[in-house]
């Protein structure tokens, strides 16, 4: 990336700043602490943002990290803990972009690749989309994203491949094709652009599913020959579990997750999408046979959750915030 200007940067060039990785010019993906809603078969409003996921870049830990990673993230995260993923992009040249979680696709429960397809959609648009908080469910509804441990059989790539030996999450983002859109902002606007040396394996957190809430997938109002499907950028994100995080890169541990029982007992809010005009795509059967986490264990439903009409945000998708903060 040295010697690029911001314009001449293409999606090949990705690196971190302030907890966000940046895909070429435009595109930004975080990864946002929040609460864990009950998996007790309800459905809920989106949980807020607690504050982005520290995201450090492999390549400046090497010598205690497998060789493997130098191009690659990791992030700390405590078994059980929820996250869910923000874009920001520019409205007037977005991205699309693909989601894997252990090398599954998000949006259709299929094998992880470089291909873009929209038979079924297997991409979201940034920022078109800004958050995805789980796998896609379908009706308007997805199965919100926990992290597990790999080699229990939780993830939804052991349930869908039969293996855990990926983990993580797999970003793709492809540019529109050269004329699809201004190659610059459009002037005179006033909308923002939303923008001890060891080579073992660490213990590593795939994700399994937990419960469940409202959000839509959009369709792609573009139409999918819009995109350069060999524009692409991409990056493997690691999950490495808090116990070893400080062995690796000395620096302090994350606070515990707050409780979401506590959360909403003290009447802070959470968030819905003014988006009635926004469809859904289909969901994708093979996600939706996929276990929650607490089926698997086979335990009693969690303690349902009440989210009084006051502590409820509504949010108008064309003003959303990146961030759903908890004031």
């Amino acid at each position: 990336m040295r010697g690029s200007t911001r314009s001449e940067m293409t999606l090949t060039d990705i690196s971190v700043q302030d907890d966000r990785i940046h895909v070429g010019a435009r595109l930004a993906v975080s990864f946002q602490r929040t609460l864990r809603i009950p998996d007790d078969g309800g459905t809920y409003p989106l949980p807020p943002g607690l504050g982005r996921f520290p995201v450090f870049s492999a390549a400046d830990y090497i010598d205690r990290l497998p060789r493997s990673w130098q191009h690659d993230f990791f992030i700390p995260m405590y078994r059980r803990e929820a996250l869910w993923i923000a874009f920001e992009g520019a409205w007037w040249k977005p991205n699309a972009v693909k989601v894997g979680v252990g090398g599954v696709n998000a949006i259709t429960g299929t094998s992880w690749d470089s291909a873009l397809s929209d038979n079924p959609q297997n991409y979201v648009v940034a920022p078109d989309q800004p958050w995805l908080d789980g796998i896609n469910s379908g009706d308007e509804t997805v199965r919100q994203f926990v992290a597990v441990s790999l080699g229990e059989g939780q993830t939804v790539e052991a349930q869908i491949t039969g293996k855990e030996g990926i983990g993580g999450i797999q970003i793709a983002a492809f540019d529109p094709l050269p004329g699809k859109f201004p190659d610059v902002a459009p002037p005179k606007t006033n909308r923002s652009l939303d923008s001890a040396l060891s080579l073992e394996m660490p213990q590593m957190l795939g994700l399994g599913v937990g419960g469940t809430m409202r959000q839509k997938i959009y369709p792609d109002k573009y139409g999918i020959k819009t995109w350069d499907p060999d524009s692409i950028g991409s990056f493997f994100v690691h999950l490495i579990n808090v116990a070893e995080f400080r062995a690796i890169t000395g620096a302090q541990e994350p606070a515990t997750p707050v409780d979401a029982t506590a959360y909403s007992a003290a009447g802070l809010p959470w968030f819905e999408l003014l988006d009635e005009e926004e469809s859904d795509i289909d969901p994708a059967e093979v996600l939706a046979r996929i276990r929650s986490i607490r089926d698997l264990e086979r335990a009693d439903a969690d303690e349902s959750i009440e989210v009084a009409p006051s502590q409820l945000r509504k949010v108008p998708l064309k003003k959303h915030r990146t961030s759903r903060p908890t004031e």
